[in-house]
């Protein structure tokens, strides 16, 4: 691989180390310095100087170790998704669901990731695991290659629409009803669905499941499909 991004991310197998200190930087806590950097102020803040202020270093030294912002930003991408949940074709619906909520989770403890996953251009090895693990799940469907793909991507839309939400509001749906109680409370007439809709989600509770409800209704029509291209109805 020519692109710099990519080498970064796919580096050739390192000569072993010779005998001595262990320096006070290396690619592994710059990279963690970014995240931490990210995780506090947003991936906007992130800068090499600081990153490097971060890590009590100067500038200069940190690019022996990434050349730039660019290749920095991409290996924390990496990083933050961390490793991917193990899956099998056995049980298509319940792997490829704990393959999307352990996502969700990742990305939740790193919200800038949902910012970057659109326009990153070479994905990394973690990443690239994600893709693996979700279409291992589906691997026994009788879906067709781009449908296995189409499939991840609306479960990861559903996901980073899920984290983006969250965090411009720890309550999207609460938020949401508190804005438009005073509205329906003077115009209840003229909105007369609106108003039962968030009535009835009132006296249930049943709030703030966007992700779970959006996951499960994206499965049933996978499973929707499976079932008109006859898949055995005792395979899950």
């Amino acid at each position: 691989m020519s692109d710099g991004v990519a080498d970064a991310l796919w580096p050739a197998p390192a000569p072993a180390r010779r005998r001595g200190p262990r320096p006070k930087l290396s690619v592994e806590n710059v990279v963690a310095a970014g995240i931490a950097v990210a995780d506090a102020e947003g991936v906007a803040a992130v800068t090499m100087q600081r990153v490097a202020d971060e890590l009590g270093a100067a500038k200069m030294a940190l690019y022996r170790h990434v050349r730039g912002k660019t290749e920095l930003i991409a290996l924390m991408l990496d990083s933050a998704l961390g490793e991917a949940p193990e899956t099998d074709g056995e049980n298509w619906r319940e792997h490829i669901g704990v393959w999307a909520r352990t996502l969700h989770e990742r990305m939740s403890r790193h919200p800038w990731t949902t910012e970057l996953v659109v326009t990153r251009t070479v994905p990394g090895p973690q990443e690239m695991g994600w893709f693996e693990a979700g279409l291992a799940a589906l691997a026994r469907t009788p879906l067709t290659g781009a449908e296995r793909l189409d499939t991840l991507a609306l479960l990861s839309n559903q996901v980073t629409a899920s984290v983006r939400q969250a965090t411009a509001s720890a309550n999207p749906e609460a938020s949401l009803a508190a804005a438009i109680g005073p509205i329906l409370a003077t115009y209840a007439s003229r909105f007369p669905h609106t108003l039962a809709a968030f009535s009835e989600t009132e006296e249930s509770g049943d709030q703030d499941n966007a992700l779970g409800y959006g996951i499960e209704r994206i499965l049933d029509g996978v499973a929707s499909l499976m079932s008109w291209r006859h898949w055995p109805s005792d395979r899950k």
